[in-house]
């Protein structure tokens, strides 16, 4: 069991979960207080809208392994998954992620409506058809993949309000933007890997690595006025403003000294830096939200 696990690879799904459940929370009605707002919650739907993003979120994970188990096996960081060590067979990965995506999508439409289940298949087919397949042939395929990156805000919020608003566009284009540090944080940190695998992430297409610095940086800068965009579409209040603003800068100067020195170290600095960023800034979101 513990290897189908591993081929839902948890610590992302988590992550995913959470940014669903961040769409769910902004897509309810507004309130003048928490009694109100809690009284828009209907449990079931905020439990179906979870479960399903997870499982399809899962069954992505799941196909994605089973396409790139080959490439899997050259590197290093992913030579210990299931599959390339053997532990589960091609079929049964590739029956398990079918089942989950089917799931997933099933139990948003169902147990939500039809449209977050129509953005979850989305999600998973430019994932799988189109991301995944340009890994192999373009350093182009990070902002192909940051697209279907961005919609767990979005299946959350339509799961809530049963459209898609600014809000949710806003919610994600702040996801969107964050990928860029963090998946070329990543890229820089295993580019040998990615090269042994015939993965042209940027860091292997130009290994000096000053295309991926720039690219930090110049994402950082543009996430700063983005995330700031809910207190404009008052979604959040000036508690909001004033840490979603530090923590930009934060954000970007973590993206300035990997610029200035040209590191492994200081690409790991980047990826610790956007692993804490976005849970922080969907915290003061959800306590800074006007009216409550």
């Amino acid at each position: 069991m513990r290897h189908y696990i591993a081929l839902t690879k948890p610590r992302i799904t988590w992550l995913i979960m959470m940014s669903a459940g961040i769409g769910y929370f902004f897509g309810l009605p507004n309130a003048s207080s928490w009694r109100e707002f809690l009284g828009h919650i209907h449990l079931l739907s905020l439990l179906n809208t979870i479960v399903g993003t997870a499982l399809i979120a899962s069954g992505t994970a799941a196909l994605n392994q089973w396409f790139e188990r080959d490439a899997d096996r050259k590197m290093r960081r992913t030579a210990g998954r299931p599959l390339p060590l053997g532990r589960l067979t091609p079929g049964s990965a590739l029956a398990f992620g079918a089942a989950l995506s089917v799931a997933g999508f099933m139990e948003l439409w169902l147990g939500v409506n039809l449209l977050s289940g129509l953005i979850g298949a989305f999600t998973l087919a430019m994932y799988l058809f189109l991301y995944t397949p340009l890994k192999q042939r373009t350093w182009w395929s990070t902002t192909v993949g940051a697209i279907p990156g961005a919609m767990p805000p979005m299946i959350g919020y339509a799961a809530a309000a049963g459209v898609v608003t600014v809000d949710a566009w806003i919610l994600a284009a702040i996801l969107f933007l964050w990928q860029f540090p963090h998946f070329y944080a990543i890229a820089w940190m295993y580019k040998e890997d990615y090269a042994q695998a015939g993965i042209r992430m940027l860091p292997v297409v130009e290994p000096d690595c000053r295309s991926t610095a720039r690219q930090m940086v110049l994402y950082g800068i543009a996430l700063i006025p983005v995330s700031l965009l809910p207190v404009a579409f008052g979604m959040s209040g000036n508690i909001y403003l004033a840490g979603a603003l530090g923590l930009g800068l934060w954000f970007l100067y973590s993206g300035v000294r990997v610029a200035i020195e040209r590191s492994v170290t200081r690409a790991r600095g980047v990826l610790m830096a956007s692993v804490l960023y976005l849970p922080l800034i969907y915290g003061l979101m959800l306590f800074d939200r006007p009216g409550l």
